[in-house]
């Protein structure tokens, strides 16, 4: 259990969907949220929303001296959360290069960017707290997927890595990977999507873990458990059932 009364943390990725909700759950317990998105006006109005002390940096994480910039005009933070991503369905069969690479440059490289900006003060201090954003696509190949689950797989092996190399050094690492939640990004999906979650409640859930001292947490937690497993089967039987 965290004390979150009065920590500063930045939430990049909080326009819409999961990174909007996950705002207003970190408000309500206290938290005074660093806004980050490339929508300036809706995060105004989340800010605006939000019960708690805010503050509104506006942000595109594929420039790197934008993302360096804005980690130095916050200044001290107790911790980090990265939930920006984008999401296109695609198959290696009808690849787009554009949105191929924006995937891995905003899910991934944008993760990359904004973990480097804080983490050296975190070292240094021996104090921080760090949530990377993975994905239950991340755990193996998935058909349709190309862009979006590479990029995820990513992600869960930076903050894998993350995890190894700070224990004991007072900066903990988290990573959620989370199913499917109705937002602006699954609305593309064009095929039934089991368990999908409600952003608010997929926040909660989030937070929940947050506020434990579990490294990694998947959810829906049976769906999670299918995909987990999924890594522990032959090439012939998973590529049969995916």
């Amino acid at each position: 259990m965290r004390d979150w009364n009065g920590k500063r943390y930045w939430l990049i990725g909080a326009s819409e969907g999961l990174g909007r909700a996950l705002a207003q759950v970190m408000s309500s317990a206290g938290v005074e949220v660093i806004l980050s998105a490339r929508d300036a006006d809706r995060l105004t109005d989340l800010s605006n929303e939000l019960i708690g002390k805010s503050r509104v940096v506006p942000l595109d994480v594929t420039d790197a001296d934008a993302v360096k910039q804005a980690a130095k005009d916050i200044g001290p933070i107790d911790g980090m959360v990265y939930l920006a991503g984008v999401y296109w369905p695609m198959s290696a069969k009808e690849w787009d290069a554009d949105q191929a690479t924006a995937m891995a440059d905003i899910n991934f490289t944008g993760a990359m960017r904004a973990v480097g900006a804080v983490i050296p003060d975190m070292v240094a201090k021996g104090a921080g707290h760090i949530v990377l954003t993975g994905s239950l696509s991340g755990f193996r190949g998935l058909p349709g997927a190309i862009g979006y689950g590479a990029s995820k797989a990513g992600v869960m092996y930076l903050a894998e890595s993350m995890y190894a190399d700070l224990r004991g050094s007072g900066v903990d690492v988290q990573l959620v990977n989370p199913g499917f939640i109705k937002t602006r990004l699954t609305d593309k999906n064009d095929f039934k999507m089991p368990f999908i979650k409600e952003p608010k409640d997929a926040a909660q859930d989030y937070f929940e873990h947050m506020n434990s001292d579990g490294f990694a947490h998947n959810f829906p937690r049976g769906f999670g458990a299918m995909f987990r497993l999924s890594q522990f089967l032959p090439d012939w039987l998973y590529y049969r059932l995916f």
